[in-house]
């Protein structure tokens, strides 16, 4: 399916209300219809990675803060006061002489992140893709935050977002690959997504009609896993269709698997390899 002018691509559950529909993988009574993701180890080892690719700052009325400090703070009082801090981003004194020339190639297209409709990642496991969709308007697979944050710098290019399903047509796992002008701004949503996945994501696609899948029931639990490339942030979001909350860890490894696949391709293509 293509974003472009057929309303929400989303579904009803689409960009709008993504806020309330974040939980812990643990719901409670009444919870929202897409899941929290679990946030301990991975998220400590993520921002390692961004702050490899650029440092980034949280810039108050005041004229700033320590960075440290802010990195702790502004999360939190984006959430409390219902807005979106001030973020500027800059790249560290030893960025790759050849970044210049990789980014001034074309962001990588979605035949070349999803090359595959069905694809078999190492440990033998085999998905379906059944739904792509890609738009130049990335605020529309966003949440309202994440949209808000990425307007403060250059920009999204482009924004790809495929649904995959495993053999057993039982997980529904979205990837979506958000394509940046700079390097800085992708750093700048890599950090604020590790940080406050809830507040900074992008959003699932429901099943397309005549895919033969369930739409995941509202309140329903899923993992939420990123990654960062050269100039682009990968995501992926992962529930199980029926809705269960059991079988994390095997979610997990599908959503992780996916998450390293579309890792992969976009890697070749922006490193030119």
């Amino acid at each position: 399916m293509s974003f472009g002018d057929q309303g929400n691509p989303y579904g009803p559950h689409g960009p709008q209300d993504t806020r309330a529909r974040t939980q812990e993988w643990r719901r409670g009574p009444g919870g929202p219809r897409r899941g929290r993701p679990a946030v301990g180890g991975a998220v400590a080892a993520a921002l390692v990675a961004a702050v490899a690719m650029g440092a980034v700052l949280y810039v108050n009325g005041d004229g700033g803060e320590d960075p440290a400090e802010a990195s702790a703070s502004a999360p939190a009082s984006a959430s409390a006061e219902g807005s979106v801090p001030s973020v500027t981003a800059s790249l560290p004194a030893g960025a790759p002489a050849a970044l210049p020339s990789l980014l001034a190639r074309p962001v990588v297209r979605p035949e070349q992140a999803f090359p595959e409709r069905t694809v078999r990642l190492r440990d033998g496991s085999r998905y379906e893709r059944v739904d792509l969709a890609t738009t130049t308007s990335c605020a529309r697979g966003m949440s309202p935050d994440l949209a808000t944050l990425t307007g403060q710098g250059e920009g999204c290019v482009r924004l790809t977002s495929a649904l995959f399903t495993d053999a057993a047509r039982r997980s529904q796992v979205t990837v979506t690959v958000a394509s940046f002008r700079r390097v800085e701004d992708a750093s700048t949503v890599f950090t604020m997504a590790s940080m406050d996945p809830v507040t900074y994501q992008t959003v699932s696609l429901d099943p397309p009609p005549g895919a033969g899948l369930p739409t995941v029931p509202p309140g329903s639990a899923g993992v939420f896993r990123r990654v960062m490339t050269v100039r682009s942030v990968v995501f992926a979001n992962g529930q199980w269709g029926d809705g269960a909350e059991t079988g994390e860890a095997e979610l997990t490894g599908q959503t992780e698997g996916l998450l390293g696949y579309v890792n992969d391709n976009v890697v070749a293509y922006e490193e030119g390899s």
